[in-house]
């Protein structure tokens, strides 16, 4: 008698963002070892992978490649009970020893050689990759692998493909530049939130003469170790504080009541350039000092650009930092909230102007490195009260800096 297991998708794998299923990599009939990857899903963020949650054999697939999986949905069955033990034993012998089919053979020859990298690229390609590389005869080598230990998806060629055909022409007016899926799920993921939520911004000042001088004052010894010390981890530092004397602006909306985290992980909104946007998470800030901010920081922005992050570094977020003006922008409003969230941050570019201070009981116009920070809100979950508080006490960390 067989026994099935149904293969669904849990809330915490997409965080209320649309998962769309981009490739079942077995088919019906296929055996299937737990833990073992059999579905990549496509996100805004990125794409991630549903293993299969036992062994077995895949009996039925229920959602079709380009339709949208959700919480709790059924995705497809597996009967643990297909084929007996030794069957299985001798099918996991044969997979280990030299490969006989076509397929294996030309997956270990366009395998490239592994180099420096952290998790050298994987062999395994499946059936769709193999075809796609195929069809356009493309060289694999040639193509990074956003995939889990940086495997090769169907997602990475047909964003190859769409970057190959960008610069064509249509008219002499004119030209037509695909998009590609990555802007495709971030622009379906700002619509949404825009429909979501009755987006509200207010936007301080911010003199950042003493973290200025405490950064210069220890930036080498930071750099001796590893780290850098940019302008970032200390608005990280002092998010913290803040969210701890306003904890409701950490906290998700539900429509029964709002839910406040007692962790704090935080996203950095990070440019790709032209390939889009994405937000890796530093986790349980909370518990870290600037110095451990710092290290966090570089480690999660290096690999973000490099295109190493997995779909743990992008997941899990309480609230999120856009720091819109290392490009150039001094006021960007409103920032759109990285649903589920309640409230996003947005950083100004820092810059010197003039400023009245008094100086001994007397007005004095003198100049500063100020940079405007804004706080948007979910105008459900939050009020003027809640925003202006927090940015006050934001305000003051900065200005009061310890050294």
């Amino acid at each position: 008698m067989s026994k099935t297991i149904d293969i669904t998708l849990e809330e915490a794998q997409t965080e209320g963002t649309t998962a769309t299923v981009a490739e079942w990599l077995k088919q019906v009939g296929d055996r299937v070892r737990k833990d073992e990857p059999i579905i990549e899903l496509e996100t805004d963020k990125v794409m991630m992978e549903v293993v299969a949650p036992a062994d077995g054999v895949l009996t039925e697939i229920r959602v079709e490649v380009g339709e949208t999986a959700t919480e709790g949905k059924i995705l497809g069955t597996i009967d643990t009970e297909a084929g007996s033990k030794s069957e299985n034993e001798e099918l996991k012998t044969e997979q280990k020893s030299a490969p006989n089919d076509k397929h294996d053979r030309l997956s270990q020859k366009n395998t490239p050689a592994a180099g420096p990298l952290d998790h050298p690229p994987s062999k395994f390609k499946s059936p769709a990759v193999r075809r796609l590389l195929s069809q356009h005869d493309l060289n694999p080598d040639l193509i990074p692998g956003t995939g889990k230990n940086n495997r090769l998806t169907s997602r990475d060629i047909k964003a190859y493909l769409d970057q190959a055909d960008s610069d064509t022409t249509t008219s002499g007016d004119s030209q037509f530049i695909k998009h590609t899926p990555m802007r495709r799920k971030i622009a379906e993921h700002m619509q949404h939130s825009v429909q979501t939520a009755p987006h509200v911004t207010a936007v301080f000042d911010v003199d950042l003469s003493k973290i200025m001088a405490h950064r210069q004052q220890h930036k080498k010894a930071f750099e001796q170790r590893g780290i850098k010390l940019t302008y970032t981890a200390y608005f990280i530092a002092a998010t913290v504080s803040a969210l701890r004397h306003q904890p409701k602006i950490n906290a998700r909306f539900h429509e029964n009541g709002l839910e406040i985290f007692n962790h704090m992980n935080i996203g950095i909104g990070t440019a790709l350039g032209d390939d889009g946007l994405i937000v890796p998470v530093l986790k349980h800030c909370e518990n870290k000092d600037l110095e451990h901010i710092a290290r966090g920081l570089t480690e999660m922005t290096d690999k973000a650009r490099t295109g190493n992050l997995t779909q743990s570094d992008v997941q899990g977020g309480t609230f999120t930092i856009s720091n819109h003006g290392v490009s150039g922008s001094l006021v960007a409003t409103p920032i759109i909230i990285n649903q589920p969230q309640v409230a996003i941050l947005g950083l100004g570019k820092i810059e010197k102007r003039p400023v009245v201070k008094q100086i001994d009981g007397e007005d004095a116009l003198v100049i500063k490195p100020m940079c405007y920070v804004s706080l948007t809100i979910d105008h459900r979950a939050l009020d003027a009260y809640h925003t202006n508080d927090f940015l006050s006490h934001f305000k003051d960390f900065i200005e009061n800096w310890e050294a």
